[in-house]
């Protein structure tokens, strides 16, 4: 059998690579999820309001907890906008 030493070579550090990319994603998947932030900390959200009466919008980007009340605008409350990219 004629083997070069350049395609063992080859071989070894494609094989090394391989074996280097695939533990990193099995690793970046075996981290656990972080814990949330402490009570009081701002959390980041990204809700669209709506005002039913005039149709003004305001767009929520962050929040003292995940689901906040909606906010007050025309002495109304606003209704929520579905975002489009979720």
């Amino acid at each position: 059998m004629d083997v070069s030493i350049t395609r063992l070579i080859v071989t070894a550090v494609m094989i090394f690579l391989f074996l280097k990319i695939g533990y990193k994603i099995v690793g970046g998947m075996a981290r656990p999820v972080p814990e949330p932030p402490p009570s009081g900390e701002l959390r980041r959200v990204n809700l669209r309001y709506q005002c039913v009466t005039c149709g003004a919008e305001i767009r929520m980007m962050k929040a003292a907890n995940e689901d906040p009340m909606p906010p007050r605008h025309c002495m109304d409350e606003m209704s929520l906008i579905p975002n489009r990219f979720e």
